[in-house]
């Protein structure tokens, strides 16, 4: 039986750096993956090909260069469905086999299979009806999740989906109902719509994405209903019925007593930690609710030599994080004393058309620790790139403390919204202050001129008269 120092359990964001890095650092490492392509939800079902369809969304629908020095774009020909998953495809197969080309230049043995455990240091790894066994002086387990199935809603991957199966189309929906408001909801709500798509969202409570700044919020929102999306607030599914024709509307009934009818269906609220193969119950590993791994800041399981990172673990469940808790664990596991854990902020990004991301503390959150604020605003159409670029919409709004004038949160929504934050980000982590951001020179005409322009403006809503900057 083979034996290693460390088998990582899953090749998405998360397991793959984990076990690049512990190669790194000379020690003998596995990674099981039962896919036959690699990178989890990051490659396969979530990250990439859901952001490579919003970009082909904007292209094909030609809202990249609608109203552009008055110019509208024409397609020379009518998107077919094969157009609109060609990018996605292209892009999630290249990343995958950067993934396996990145595991193999290290010198990390794959294994592809079902694992399982057999004891506390065994897995058992399942393939075409045979089985082999390695065992781990460490494991770390970075399997992910997966789409959420209430029992009432019928998934048949044709026209009633998960997150998962939307990936698969083989037609466009003339209109489509989504449950979930969520940022997986919201995202595919608007992407769908850029396309022409007929949308209904539904949501079971009175807002959209909570968890963000409710002004940002609320320009989506607006935005959101200017693009033709219909989004009924407090309900939910009461029924759904597939009919036996494929072209027959599928009747929704909602728990208000209302019924809609759509094309398609797509049910977005909620994942579960991808453990059912595991059999985790057989070593008495912890789990907790929706099938996730507890752990502790270090990423330790109950079991001292048995740690979980990633998706599988529940929040955040960002790439972006799953990536860098993988390097953490490693850290800790092996004690390789350069990245013990993860920054104190770090962005959100959410892709919908427009963009959201934010960090740091929202305006809620200053209110509700009863922290004296102030906030400022810049928006696109005011800055010379933001004219330049034909913007109507978005903005950038910074939230800081009045005593200091410390930034707390940056919040932008508009174009390449998920680009512009990582300067918010340094400037919360690092405690900057208005004037920090005044004295700063930024390329002209770029829309980095929002920190700055939003600088002054707090700075005007503190004195209470008009700074000219």
């Amino acid at each position: 039986m083979q034996e290693y120092e460390l088998i990582v359990v899953g090749t998405g964001p998360a397991g793959e750096k984990a076990a690049v890095k512990a190669a790194y650092f000379g020690h003998k490492v596995a990674i099981i993956e039962k896919e036959k392509t690699f990178g989890g939800a990051e490659i396969i079902t979530g990250t990439l090909p859901s952001k490579t369809l919003k970009e082909t969304a904007l292209y094909f629908s030609g809202k990249y260069e609608k109203g552009l020095f008055g110019v509208e774009r024409h397609l020379q020909h009518e998107a077919s469905i094969e157009d609109f998953m060609y990018r996605k495809n292209y892009v999630t197969a290249s990343a995958a086999q950067e993934t396996r080309e990145n595991l193999q230049r290290h010198g990390v043995d794959i294994y592809q299979g079902v694992a399982s455990f057999a004891d506390e240091h065994t897995l058992a790894i399942s393939s075409e009806g045979k089985e082999q066994r390695i065992q781990g002086k460490y494991i770390l387990i970075a399997t992910g999740s997966y789409p959420y199935h209430p029992e009432n809603i019928p998934f048949d991957g044709q026209r009633v989906h998960d997150s998962d199966t939307i990936l698969q189309l083989r037609r466009f929906p003339s209109s489509i109902c989504i449950v979930g408001a969520g940022v997986i909801g919201c995202e595919y709500a608007t992407i769908f719509s850029t396309m022409g798509t007929k949308v209904f969202l539904i949501n079971d409570k009175e807002a959209i994405l909570p968890h963000i700044d409710q002004e940002i919020a609320q320009d989506l929102l607006v935005q959101m209903h200017d693009a033709g999306i219909e989004i009924l607030f407090n309900t939910s599914i009461a029924s759904i019925e597939v009919p036996s024709e494929e072209t027959a509307p599928i009747p929704i009934r909602l728990s208000s007593g209302k019924t809609i009818h759509t094309d398609m269906f797509l049910f977005a609220a909620g994942r579960n930690g991808n453990i059912q193969s595991l059999h985790c119950e057989k070593i008495g590993l912890k789990t907790g609710k929706r099938e996730v791994i507890e752990v502790d800041q270090k990423y330790c399981t109950n079991i001292p030599h048995i740690y979980a990172v990633g998706d599988v673990i529940g929040f955040p469940a960002l790439a972006s994080t799953s990536m860098d808790q993988g390097r953490v664990a490693v850290a800790h596991i092996f004690q390789t004393q350069d990245l013990e854990h993860l920054p104190s902020c770090f962005p959100y990004g959410i892709y919908t058309v427009p963009e959201v991301s934010m960090v740091g503390k929202t305006e809620e959150q200053m209110i509700s620790s009863k922290t004296p604020y102030c906030v400022g605003k810049a928006r696109y159409a005011d800055m010379a790139r933001g004219k330049i670029m034909g913007a109507k919409n978005g903005f950038l709004k910074m939230v800081f403390q009045k005593e200091d004038l410390k930034i707390c949160g940056i919040h932008i929504i508009g174009n390449i919204a998920t680009e512009l934050i990582h300067f918010g980000v340094e400037l919360v982590e690092s405690k900057q202050t208005l004037y920090d951001v005044i004295g700063k020179v930024f390329n002209f005409p770029t829309l980095h001129d929002l920190y700055k322009y939003a600088a002054y403006d707090g700075l005007s809503n503190l004195s209470g008269h008009k700074i000219k900057p």
